[in-house]
Order: structure tokens, then C-alpha cells, then sequence
């Protein structure tokens, strides 16, 4: 037995020795983490701030009294979310899907990968010779008994052919054509693609239910969704009877000309939608540089959004501090309906460019006007009243009404007022509503130590 513990103690004693530490505590080495701003998104310093309505609250709505809250630091998108952004998400979901019926339909034919034709699209893992130890592992067990061939892995290194004249095949005809719109329901010689189609199907895990749930099965609180992502372009149309707002219809999401303004006929389930995506697509490109994963995007709190949109100035009334809509010059700071119902008058009909105007003191543009936005927060008159003082938010998934922040292009200036709440229902869309993303920071070395002053 002696012997026994002596082996031990000197087995022990190399691998302190051999392990670098001298046997400290050091702590466990993990993969290294630098901080990295997202494109296009600012750095918002947490901090505290009076939350509600500092001014009488003219619209006797009575569901913004003031209340001191503290928010953690998190970055932000600088712009909403433009029409080629989204048009990004639309593609890539497009493209999967297009891949994924192709490589099916390979699969169907007996292609494997490397073959001509439409098995230039097979799935990468029918050819087995070409699998590492793990793929082959995961084919065995889990994916080939798949009945939606989910967790098979597509060719994603060769383009899709989209001009019909360099069809390789039967076989890939017959699939891109099952993507477009049926015949008989095109016209002026125009057939696109049947948008009814573009499904995202994403998986999230609800930690809040989770976390106050007395059992511990984690498939109980694995949540999947599949959202048609194409904005409802006829929002322009819908919105406002006795107005000809046709070209918006047309033109608005596809054409170029419009790529920078913001995108609208969005509902909230889009938008979260679009945020699981972007952190999905930006995971995947760490993922093959072998980097850490980036916290999730998501819609703001609602907040995170009245934080943000007062850029630090305490009580102010509008993003640029007020309690004029004008500047110095007579000029208007937003995009919205002035005096009474000029539409122009602020320069724009509709929506403008999401780079417009002069931004806040975080460097945000249009946080008044433009389009209203969507926020991760369910509305309820009384939420003031009750939700937390540090990093609060209300979002009851049995409420259908999500609050919406900012106004719009068509609201009058009280709906710019950075503490004025609205609401929508959750799976509608609208010409004026968009919305902007943001994402946590990690580390606290940014938050502003300051409290508001009354």
C-alpha cells in the first residue's frame, strides 16, 4: 500500500512539473478573446439614467413614469437595418435552401460528390473516402438516419448556376424550377422567385423558463422556429387606402436604388429571426479561423434603446436634446410629419437613407423618425411600475403587442420623443417599422460610473 501512494505522489509530482504552472493556481487555459467592435455597430457605455417621461406627458398615455434604471454596456447597430443588409439574410436563405434541394435531389438520382452534373451539388459526405474520423462518426450515428437530411453537409464551394442556358442538366432544371413561381401566375414576361419559400428554421433554448423551471430536462426548453423571412412588400399598400404608393410596392426591397434606406414589412418575428442569422453567419466564419464565438445579436431591450437613443443627455426630450424638432438654422433633425401633415417639409416623402440626418452623442442615426423599430420588449402600460431597475425588460411570450420605439417617416413629432412607447403586434408588418441590432460586451471596463442627475 505504501508503494502504492509513492507511485501516486511521484506521478503526480511530474505532471505538476511538466505542466508549466510550478503547481499554481492558474486557472484552465481557454481559447483567447479580443474584444472586437462589430461592423458597422458603435460601443455604448453602460451606465444609469431616468427612464420615462420628463416632460407632462401631453398624450395623457400614463405608461412612462420616470424611474432611475442602470443598463450594462453593449454595442449597437449605428443604422437600422438597411434593405441590401437584409437582402444579405434573403439571399443566404435562398442559396441554402437552393443547395439543399439540389444536393436531395443528387441524393435522390444516385449522384455522389465530384460527379458532373447536378452531383457537383451532392452531399459532401456521400463520398465517404473524403469524411474525417468525426464526420464519419456523426454520418454513422445521427445523420443518414436523418428523414430531413438535417446535419448533412453541402458543396458550398461552387456557385449556383442561375442563367437557365447553362443548366447542366435534367435534374437541376427540374429543381430550379420547382423555386420559382408556377406559369400560369407570372406575367409581362416575369417570373421570380416564389418568396413563400424562404423559410429560416433556427433552434433557441429559453434560459428565462429554464432557470425558473423546477425540472431539469433541457429538451423542454429547446424552442425551434421557421419564419418565412421575405418582407411583405405589399405593407405599402395595405397601410394606406386611397393612396397610390404602388412604386414603393414595386421597387422598394429589391431595387438598388433603395439599398441604403431601411428595410420595413418586417415583423418582429423577422427581425429575430434576422438577429439569430447574422450570429449564425458570423460564428461560422470565426468557427473556420478557429476563434471564440461571438455573443449572440438580438433585438434591443427597450431600455437598452431609450439609453442609447438620449446619447448621454439626461431628461432631454428628442435624441438631439430639444424640445425643438428644428436646430438653430430652422432646419428639422428628423424625417417624420411636420406642422401639419408636410410630408416634405423635413426633405423627405417617405423613408430616408439610414445615414441621414445628424446622429446622437453615440454616434446613432435617426433614433427619431425615419422608422419606427422593433425591440425585444412585450408592452404593457404598467411595466414601469414593476420591472427591474437593473437591465429591465418585460417580454411575456403570451403578449403579442412588442413595443416600438422612435416613430417614423408618417408620425407626427410626439411619437420621436425618446421616452413615447408604441406598440405592435408581433407578426404584423409595416411600411414604417424597422429595426437595429445589438450585441453584449463582454467586460465591464466601459461602463460610465456616473449617476443621473434630477
Amino acid at each position: 500500500m505504501k508503494k502504492l501512494f509513492s507511485l501516486i505522489a511521484v506521478i503526480t509530482l511530474l505532471y505538476s512539473c511538466n505542466s508549466g504552472d510550478r503547481g499554481q493556481l492558474v486557472g484552465a487555459e481557454g481559447k483567447r478573446w479580443n474584444p472586437e467592435k462589430p461592423f458597422g455597430m458603435t460601443l455604448i457605455p453602460g451606465g444609469a439614467f431616468i427612464m420615462g417621461k420628463a416632460d407632462d406627458d401631453i398624450a395623457d398615455a400614463k405608461n412612462a413614469p420616470t424611474k432611475t434604471v442602470t443598463v450594462r454596456s453593449f454595442y449597437m447597430d449605428e443604422t437600422e437595418i438597411t434593405n441590401s443588409e437584409y437582402r444579405q439574410f434573403t439571399d443566404w436563405v435562398r442559396d441554402s435552401i437552393v443547395r439543399m434541394n439540389l444536393a436531395i435531389e443528387a441524393d435522390f438520382e444516385g449522384a455522389t460528390a465530384g460527379q458532373e452534373g447536378i452531383g457537383e451539388f451532392a452531399f459532401l459526405d456521400s463520398d465517404e473516402a473524403d469524411m474525417t474520423v468525426y464526420e464519419k462518426y456523426m454520418y454513422d450515428n445521427y445523420t443518414q438516419f436523418s428523414e430531413d437530411y438535417q446535419g448533412r453537409k453541402l458543396n458550398k464551394d461552387i456557385d449556383i448556376i442561375w442563367d437557365t442556358r447553362d443548366y447542366p442538366d435534367e435534374a437541376y432544371a427540374r429543381v430550379m424550377d420547382s423555386m420559382y413561381i408556377p406559369l400560369e401566375e407570372s406575367y409581362n414576361g416575369q417570373r421570380t422567385i416564389d418568396v413563400k419559400k424562404l423559410k429560416f428554421k433556427y433552434r433557441w433554448m429559453d434560459i428565462q423558463k429554464a432557470a425558473r423551471a423546477k425540472t431539469q430536462k433541457r429538451s423542454d426548453f429547446i424552442v425551434t422556429e421557421e419564419i418565412n423571412v421575405y418582407p411583405d412588400t405589399t405593407v405599402w399598400i395595405k397601410d394606406f387606402n386611397y393612396s397610390y404608393n404602388e412604386p414603393m410596392h414595386n421597387d422598394y426591397y429589391w431595387h438598388t436604388a433603395f439599398d441604403d434606406y431601411p428595410v420595413v414589412g418586417v415583423s418582429w418575428k423577422q427581425a429575430k429571426a434576422f438577429t439569430q442569422w447574422r450570429t449564425l453567419y458570423h460564428n461560422a466564419f470565426r468557427k473556420s479561423k478557429g476563434d471564440h464565438d461571438v455573443p449572440f445579436y438580438r433585438l434591443p431591450t427597450e431600455a437598452e434603446w431609450e439609453y442609447a437613443a438620449r446619447g448621454g443627455l439626461q431628461s432631454a426630450t428628442f435624441p438631439w436634446g430639444g424640445p425643438y424638432a428644428k436646430n438653430d438654422r430652422g432646419c428639422f433633425m428628423a424625417n417624420f410629419k411636420p406642422l401639419r401633415g408636410d410630408y416634405a417639409a423635413d426633405q423627405a416623402l417617405y423613408t430616408v437613407e439610414a445615414k441621414s440626418y445628424e446622429p446622437n452623442d453615440y454616434n446613432l442615426y435617426n433614433m427619431a423618425g425615419n422608422v419606427s423599430e422593433w425591440v425585444n420588449s412585450s408592452y404593457d402600460p404598467a411595466a414601469y411600475e414593476y420591472m427591474s431597475s437593473m437591465n429591465p425588460t418585460v417580454n411575456d411570450e403570451n403578449d403579442m403587442r412588442k413595443v416600438v420605439r422612435g416613430g417614423s417617416w408618417k408620425d407626427v413629432a410626439y411619437f420621436l420623443q425618446v421616452s413615447t412607447r408604441d406598440y405592435e403586434y408581433s407578426d404584423t408588418a409595416r411600411s414604417y417599422i424597422g429595426f437595429r441590432t445589438v450585441q453584449d460586451y463582454l467586460g465591464t471596463d466601459v461602463t460610465l460610473n456616473q449617476s443621473p442627475r434630477n
